[in-house]
């Protein structure tokens, strides 16, 4: 497989930072009552996931060892920063949707996950790749999650009301908490039966490739000539 396309399947399915690592917890529940705020959030840490990978690659070579989470935190505060003043001054709408929880994101767990456990030790185009994979997993994680708590909790849908049926609790973080086990379930459920029958069509095919060259080896041999007896010595 195409290593850019294990990086992109890793991070948006098979390691989806959200639904398989259960990463990013805090803004995950903070904000899941809002569709709207969800994929604020989602769309913020694609940018600053991919530019601090990008980054942390690029110098990776340079950041001394003993230093490199310090270093790793500095960088993506830097970006937090130009971020939020990018946002505060252009899109407020934005920025008040998001909140306390966008300063939050210089601690969050998949950045600095991704910083340590990838762009360390891979080249800038696979870290960004990987950049943009895991921060969109996270946006179409909590974006899906947040659609579902606000058509529970307020009935609407990214603000719009489309029924007056409302359960409040999925507008607090215990029904919030609730929608998010109950997705990692589904999640997960989905991704092992696909990973089942994904394995057992290899193993099918590994099967019938060992069939088939038995049967080649099988047909060359009977085709070979038999070996002629020696003529006994004084035949005539």
């Amino acid at each position: 497989m195409n290593k850019y396309k294990k990086i992109t399947l890793d991070g948006l399915i098979f390691n989806n930072p959200t639904f398989m690592l259960v990463l990013g917890t805090c803004p995950t529940l903070g904000l899941m009552s809002s569709a709207s705020s969800a994929l604020y959030m989602g769309l913020t840490v694609v940018v600053i996931l991919t530019l601090s990978n990008i980054l942390i690659s690029a110098l990776r070579k340079l950041i001394p060892n003993e230093v490199r989470i310090p270093a790793y935190i500095v960088i993506i505060a830097t970006l937090v920063t130009f971020v939020r003043m990018f946002l505060e001054k252009l899109i407020p709408a934005m920025y008040d949707a998001l909140g306390g929880f966008l300063a939050l994101i210089v601690v969050n767990c998949i950045i600095l996950g991704r910083a340590e456990a990838f762009a360390n030790k891979h080249t800038v185009a696979e870290s960004a790749v990987d950049g943009l994979a895991n921060g969109f997993g996270f946006t179409i994680a909590i974006t899906i999650m947040g659609i579902i708590c606000e058509f529970l909790g307020s009935g609407s849908f990214f603000g719009l009301e489309i029924m007056n049926f409302q359960i409040s609790m999925f507008s607090q973080p215990a029904g919030a908490f609730i929608v998010y086990g109950l997705c990692i379930c589904a999640f997960t459920a989905i991704i092992d039966t696909f990973t089942t029958k994904r394995t057992a069509a290899k193993n099918a095919a590994k099967r019938e490739l060992l069939a088939k060259d038995l049967l080649e080896q099988f047909n060359v041999n009977t085709e070979e000539p038999l070996a002629q007896p020696a003529k006994a010595s004084g035949e005539v």
